[in-house]
């Protein structure tokens, strides 16, 4: 689900709040996000 969407339908006035109660990331999103950083920086 797209975070803004998710903000609208729950009636959150801040993105903040609703990014840090529901947006979890687990730690294969986390190795997939690193291996992406580490990818840019060798092209470099």
């Amino acid at each position: 689900m797209i975070p803004k969407t998710l903000q609208m339908l729950l009636g959150h006035s801040n993105i903040g709040i609703t990014m840090n109660l529901y947006i979890h990331t687990t730690e294969e999103e986390e190795k997939k996000e690193i291996d992406l950083v580490a990818e840019t920086l060798m092209v470099m």
